[in-house]
């Protein structure tokens, strides 16, 4: 028998799961800044499917029997219901990750037999797995919003068909172009947006689970089954590769960029388009504000703050690529910092789109406004020009005597309209009867077809197409 001094002391109990190897608890300090549990509560949902698959898979390699596996999937769904039913249980309660409390409660309903369940599973491969099924999702969730959106422009290209307004550049008055082709531009961008993330989605459709903490498993986990249980289209290839991945999420935080870039330069032209200075739009009164102090103040803050909003989400792809940057393989606890920043990009993006679709939808255009605006006869200058070089002559050389005929309406202040055909003569004798059809909103517009173009046939088969997408 050992003597007193040669008896290893007793260790203290640390209450964690992982908690054999320790002495002494863990300093609630460290308990407090290690703690994922307060936000990745919401992946509940994804890691009980993953457990149910993992429960699935180690009955079939003979680790659970058939009963066992049966009992643990029943004490899963009880664990599910309950937490759909009060999903915030989770605040008093001392677990540290989402990992950790579905064990528990889990192990509290069926006894030590939830302990099993762990078995050729790591939290490492288990949050990646999670973070899978829920971008998965989430992403899916997205796409149906921007066709929602997409939808909704569709819809007001085809009612202000017809209406013009200047189109813009460097914030000048540049050419007539029609506002549906206006609206059609944002479709544009919006549709290259729902294409970089369904390209997202296929990159991060490949299951991982069974890569363990990083060398894999020994317990003969039928991976490709586990993948088909789960609608992955394949497996991860390396397992050192797969706990230490989140290219997915850098991924997504970029396109989700580019698209709130798409929506903030939307919210920034509405915002002026509702000053008074344009007077481009009237939004509806139920997504402004007013002031505390200025009884006659209407201010577009959802537009405001989806512009405000984007710099969060630009935050968030720079979260990730320096938790990333540095890391040596395979997992490392900084990427539990991948959370926070997926999550309020999703939050973001979901509400700008939502918000964004609800004002495309019920904005109202001033017409009267935006024609006054196009009335503007220097819009038609390229069109002087470009009447010039159709009869031959270069270019530049019509560039030049153009920007001389500008140069006089802008002094004298007579827009071209007031012109008779002589005058337009001194400045080329190549100038004739027929020029008085170019000079109108109208004709400029329609002058610039073919694909792409602001004519109202090029906008129209546009509407076309963009309908036989949605």
């Amino acid at each position: 028998m050992a003597n007193k001094e040669t008896q290893p002391k007793k260790k203290s109990s640390t209450g964690k799961m992982w908690g054999g190897r320790f002495s002494e608890a863990t300093d609630p300090q460290v308990d407090r800044f290690t703690e994922s549990l307060s936000y990745d509560y919401r992946l509940y949902r994804y890691d009980i499917a993953g457990s149910i698959a993992h429960a699935n898979a180690l009955a079939r390699a003979g680790i659970l029997t058939e009963s066992e596996k049966k009992k643990l999937i029943l004490g899963l769904k009880k664990v599910e219901a309950e937490l759909a039913e009060d999903p915030l249980s989770f605040r008093w309660v001392p677990d540290e990750d989402i990992h950790m409390f579905v064990e528990r409660l889990l192990t509290e309903k069926i006894g030590p037999l939830g302990g099993k369940l762990h078995t050729g599973r790591s939290r490492n491969d288990q949050v990646a797995l999670d973070l899978k099924l829920y971008l998965r999702e989430k992403i899916a969730e997205i796409v149906s919003q921007i066709d929602l959106l997409s939808e909704a422009i569709v819809k007001q290209s085809e009612k202000q068909m017809g209406v013009f307004l200047p189109g813009y550049t460097h914030m000048q008055r540049a050419q007539p172009i029609l506002l549906s082709h206006y609206l059609l531009a944002y479709y544009e961008m919006f549709r290259r947006d729902r294409s970089r993330l369904e390209d997202c989605k296929k990159r991060l459709n490949e299951m991982p689970l069974g890569a363990g903490a990083l060398a894999g498993n020994s317990f003969g986990i039928d991976r490709m089954a586990v993948a088909a249980e789960l609608c992955f289209q394949g497996v991860t290839a390396n397992s050192i590769d797969t706990v230490s991945d989140r290219d997915f999420i850098a991924e997504f935080l970029s396109d989700a960029s580019l698209l709130m870039i798409h929506l903030s330069r939307w919210a920034e032209e509405w915002v002026l388009w509702s000053a008074s200075e344009f007077g481009f739009v009237d939004l509806p009164d139920r997504f402004c504000t007013g002031s505390s102090m200025m009884p006659q103040k209407k201010n577009p803050d959802v537009l405001e703050l989806i512009r405000g909003k984007s710099g969060r989400v630009f935050g968030a792809l720079i979260n990730i690529l320096t938790v990333l940057k540095g890391l040596p393989l395979s997992y490392n606890r900084d990427m539990q910092e991948d959370k926070r920043p997926l999550f309020d990009t999703v939050d973001t993006v979901q509400e700008s789109l939502s918000l964004m679709t609800l004002l495309v939808s019920e904005t109202q255009f001033i017409s009267k406004k935006m024609e006054a605006a196009v009335s503007d006869s220097l819009l038609l200058a390229t069109d002087l020009a470009d009447y010039l070089a159709q009869k031959g002559i270069p270019f530049r050389s019509a560039h030049e005597i153009v920007g001389k005929m500008v140069y006089k309406v802008v002094s004298e202040k007579r827009p071209f309209g007031e012109w008779s055909l002589p005058e337009f003569q001194k400045h080329s004798p190549l100038f004739e009867k027929d020029l008085f059809r170019v000079l109108t909103p109208e004709g400029s517009i329609e002058r610039r077809g073919g694909v792409g173009g602001t004519a109202s046939a090029s906008v129209k088969a546009a509407i076309k197409k963009a309908r036989g997408k949605n």
